[in-house]
């Protein structure tokens, strides 16, 4: 790793010239606020107390089709900073240099967290200059395909830092970096809204996210989720771009309408949830989501029902944001210090990874040269008047600790993100009574729930703040408070906390309901008389709602088949198919045979580096079939036990270099329905050699019966491409197939 510091460079854009095609919603104003020279191929920003903004530059990605240079050490981490207080970032200089794809970065614990493949890196910052640097994981994103790897590094309410395409989430706890399991979410890009929930996406599905907050739902390893995370938040992945750009799949029968104009997104990425305080109302928590491939940025608009969120589309037919200039690349979007939304441009000509760029896309790079477009980027600033810079934001650095607390109260949830962070980075443990004050203070519910995460990373929290909490506040801080307590079971609190789960019952509420839900587990272990009693209550209340049934059993701990016997005689309904009986039925038998969730199996797989199907499905496959080969909801299909693995391998040869497009089954469960994987028949670098070396290694990972294919077969399958001219149907492969091998469950319904 080589650390550099370089001197101050001009760095001044010409906003005019740089914005001509673009159009935004009536109301708003578009300002380039940094670009080229000095600033290339940005995928990644955060702003620092002073509002400078620090930028991750992935410079040597895809300059050409075949991805040369890849590799080479050139990218940077950057500080922007606007001297003259006009909001255009006059000044950048280098932090960090020689890195080889810097993807994230957060300005945490008085440093810099970054990524830089396959480490994740903490570096302290002494006057601008990197200081010590601290390896924090080795394993962070391991080598591969740079569109799937783990990638975010945001810092949530709770104290976490969670990311992108990856299970772990992290934090500086006295002195030591933490690792834990999360649930494995999105693929680029990840936000939070102002209760804490967490919202991602996937290329094919423009909004994804968590109907509760994080971990609730995975703290009993041997449940298996089915709801409440990973939750598509809308259907409508509907695009309404300015001109017919050009996109991977193009050619396929409609991914573009008559207009040649993009249907549905394709690649869509970093979403971000508006926290601002410069926006109208109406768009507080919209979540704007990138879609580079067409050029736009879309907003919708979500609804919270108690134990689900939805999301809507602002509109139909147009966008908030659209351009007509092709190398308009939006990747990411970050809530800025003065209450305006950051855009991240990487204005870049190719961003599919080479692996990936089909034959179309191709000759549609060569024909408009958008591989000519490498040495571009830029950030952007929304904004919703002619106040385009705010001269009043206060340096949080400067502002003694009373002034610091107050920020919690802001409207801006940068402030109050940053404020809490540096409150519990600084230890200012002097301010636990205004703290506290400010905890019970139900005119300001959001400043309520950052009190209380202040609190806890203090480590001051105490019961009787929490049961005030709950009791005076709304169900926006009660719900906080309920689960807070878990960290205070005790026999002598049994009594307070009966009481109080009694009254919230009372209340009616659904929202208030799921969260006890969660919280009487761990309750039950102290006293089973107070409050499964409750839990029976509940389950009864909600029978056949299945996000209540798995956030009590979430929480359970090794009563689980005594606690089945109870229920089978207490609740009502108890012999239906649905209700908690037969999920915690499904929980005893699983703790019994000792089958796990997915999350909790650190490996079932020989992670054998000297095996080279391993190798190239790790870096090529895993990241959407997971490591375990388990799937992911939303993006791909699950290979365990598919019939696809276990069968002929010549159909599976067909796939892997020509692809395979849904709907598709497995196991008699529909999948992709609207996806398309894409093939390796036109990749120079996927040989039949690694072909077969991949299915040598599915065939023995995922079903248990190890088979081979011969060269001589992958160079026939290369030559027997599908009709249409793109991917494979699973009709296509059943005719060419079932006289072989009948298997009803692999027919489209």
């Amino acid at each position: 790793m080589l650390f550099l510091f370089i001197v101050f460079t001009t760095c001044k854009p010409s906003k005019k010239e740089e914005l001509h095609g673009y159009s935004i919603e009536e109301g708003f104003e578009l300002e380039v606020i940094a670009s080229e020279p000095h600033l290339i191929a940005p995928v990644a920003i955060d702003f620092d107390t002073k509002g400078r903004i620090w930028v991750a530059e992935m410079n040597s990605y895809m300059k050409n089709t075949q991805g040369s240079g890849m590799e080479d050490p050139t990218g940077r981490i950057l500080i922007l900073e606007d001297e003259d207080d006009d909001g255009i970032m006059e000044t950048s200089k280098e932090f960090l240099t020689g890195l080889v794809l810097p993807r994230a970065l957060a300005l945490v614990y008085g440093g810099l967290l970054y990524a830089e493949p396959p480490n994740l890196w903490f570096v302290e910052i002494e006057n601008d200059q990197p200081g010590k640097r601290v390896l924090v994981d080795s394993l962070y994103a391991t080598s591969g395909n740079p569109e799937h790897q783990p990638n975010g590094l945001m810092l949530n309410i709770d104290n976490w830092i969670y990311n992108a395409k990856s299970q772990y989430r992290y934090r500086l706890n006295n002195g030591v970096w933490e690792k834990e399991l999360t649930t494995f979410r999105g693929q680029w890009g990840i936000a939070h809204d102002n209760f804490g929930r967490l919202y991602y996406n996937n290329n094919y599905t423009q909004l994804i996210g968590d109907y509760v907050l994080p971990n609730l739902l995975i703290r009993n390893q041997y449940l298996k989720p089915t709801i409440g995370v990973n939750e598509i938040l809308t259907t409508n992945q509907r695009v309404y771009p300015l001109h017919a750009a050009s996109v991977n799949r193009g050619y396929i029968q409609g991914v573009l309408d008559d207009d040649s104009l993009l249907v549905n997104v394709t690649a869509s990425c970093g979403p971000q949830v508006y926290r601002g305080d410069q926006f109208p109302d109406d768009y507080l928590q919209n979540v704007f989501v990138c879609v580079p491939e067409a050029n736009l940025i879309k907003r919708n608009i979500l609804t919270f029902e108690g134990d689900k969120t939805e999301a809507r589309q602002a509109w139909d037919g147009k966008e908030f944001l659209a351009s007509l200039d092709e190398g308009f690349r939006p990747v990411n979007i970050s809530n800025g210090p003065d209450g305006n939304l950051y855009i991240v441009d990487m204005h870049r000509g190719i961003i599919g990874h080479y692996a990936y760029l089909s034959p179309y896309l191709k000759e549609q790079i060569k024909l408009k040269k958008l591989d000519s477009m490498i040495n571009m980027g830029r950030i952007l600033k929304v904004s919703n008047d002619d106040n385009f810079f705010d001269p009043d934001f206060p340096d949080l650095d400067e502002l003694d600790d009373d002034e610091l607390v107050e920020q919690l109260e802001s409207p801006n949830g940068w402030l109050r993100d940053r404020a809490q962070h540096l409150i519990i980075y600084k230890n200012l443990t002097s301010s636990q009574s205004e703290l506290e004050e400010l905890a019970l203070d139900t005119d300001n519910p959001v400043a309520q729930i950052h009190a209380l995460y202040t609190l806890e990373g203090l480590d001051l929290l105490s019961a009787e703040i929490l049961v005030e909490a709950a009791r005076e506040s709304s169900s926006f801080v009660t719900v906080h408070s309920t689960l807070l307590l878990s960290q205070f079971i005790s026999t002598e609190n049994v009594p307070a906390i009966a009481a109080l789960f009694k009254e919230l019952m009372n209340r009616n509420d659904k929202e208030t309901d799921l969260y006890l839900s969660f919280s009487l587990g761990g309750w039950m272990e102290e006293s089973e008389s107070d409050f499964r009693p409750l839990a029976l209550e509940l389950m009864n209340k909600y029978h056949g709602n299945t996000i209540f049934e798995e956030a009590f059993i979430s929480g359970l701990r090794d009563n689980s088949n005594e606690l089945l016997t109870d229920f089978q005689k207490n609740i009502k309904n108890a012999n239906d198919t649905v209700g908690i009986i037969p999920k915690l039925s499904e929980v005893v038998e699983n703790q019994k045979s000792n089958q796990l969730n997915s999350l909790y199996l650190k490996t079932i797989l020989p992670e054998d580096d000297r095996t080279k199907g391993w190798k190239i499905y790790r870096n090529n496959c895993a990241a959407c079939h997971g490591p375990e080969g388990l799937g992911i909801e939303g993006l791909a299909p699950p290979l365990m036990n598919s019939e696809y693995i276990s069968q002929s391998t010549e159909r599976l040869g067909l796939i892997i270099l020509h692809g395979l497009k849904g709907p598709v089954y497995v196991q008699g469960k529909l999948y992709d329905q609207f996806h398309s994987m894409p093939g390796y028949v036109n990749n120079e670098f996927m040989t039949d050699e690694n072909i077969a070396d991949i299915i040598a290694y599915v065939t023995s990972a995922f079903s248990g019966t190890p088979r081979n294919i011969s060269i001589e077969k992958i160079k026939e399958l290369r030559k027997l491409k599908p009709e249409s001219g793109s991917e494979y149907t699973e009709k296509e492969l059943m005719e060419l197939y079932l006289d072989k091998e009948t298997d009803e469950n692999l027919m489209v319904k």
